[in-house]
């Protein structure tokens, strides 16, 4: 089993409450638009991290992290992306692959908006953790984590960070 924290969007901003619920998780995976190298390194120096790059990462970022991770947690295939859409409106650049090669739980962040939704047609489930950091038009700081136990997806808490 393993717990995982997912975040998106911290948009070079972390914090101590960020910090804290990474120490609880077995992983932290990022969905894109770190906004600095330094936030990638402190979240790093808690657990392990999985990311991605977003649109308003620079050339840092993008060498250390890329566009897209697909990997096996437990039995889950998993793919992290930064701009996906979600089911029923998945980004062109995602489209074709995700019908050819259907993933058990996609990732993306880039929308702000938090969103969990299970793709009826497709059978895999689409998380959006919102935003962590305090740029952009959203009004509440949001993360996840959940557990990954096998082939299950369990216990899926919405934290709220509070106002931006």
């Amino acid at each position: 089993m393993k717990k995982i924290l997912l975040l998106s969007d911290t948009h070079g901003y972390i914090d101590d409450r960020i910090l804290h619920y990474a120490g609880e998780a077995d992983e932290i995976w990022h969905a894109g638009d770190i906004g600095n190298i330094e936030v990638a390194d402190q979240l790093k120096a808690v657990k392990p991290l999985k990311a991605v790059y977003g649109n308003i990462d620079g050339h840092g970022i993008r060498k250390e992290y890329p566009l897209n991770q697909r990997f096996l947690c437990e039995e889950v295939d998993v793919w992290i992306t930064h701009i996906g859409g979600y089911p029923n409106r998945y980004s062109p650049a995602v489209k074709e692959e995700i019908r050819a090669n259907t993933p058990n739980l996609f990732i993306c962040g880039h929308s702000h908006i938090l969103k969990v939704m299970n793709d009826k047609n497709l059978k895999l489930l689409h998380m959006n953790p919102g935003a962590a950091g305090k740029q952009g038009f959203h009004k509440k700081r949001t993360m996840l984590r959940f557990k990954i136990n096998g082939k299950e997806i369990q216990d899926l808490e919405v934290i709220e960070l509070g106002e931006k």
